[in-house]
């Protein structure tokens, strides 16, 4: 993949079909998404962290989520 320099950093082509394309085309229109690549960057980057969360919260264990709980009301969020 070509890699090419961006006003904020290093930027990489990403292939979507054309009637993708033109749906977000659509659905932006209105929003304050000023082009397709600004949307499609907002989008993955919160799947991704989404993702990020989950592969952390699998990973304790079931005495560490009880124990995070516990300090979570203990403290007045729960």
């Amino acid at each position: 993949m070509k890699k090419k320099l961006g006003p904020k950093g290093r930027y990489t082509t990403v292939s979507i079909p054309v009637t993708l394309y033109e749906r977000i085309k659509n659905l932006i229109n209105d929003t304050g998404f000023s082009s397709v690549s600004q949307f499609v960057i907002y989008v993955l980057r919160e799947i991704a962290s989404n993702m990020e969360e989950e592969k952390i919260s699998s990973s304790l264990t079931d005495e560490e989520k009880n124990e995070i709980i516990e300090r979570l009301k203990k403290l007045g969020y729960i």
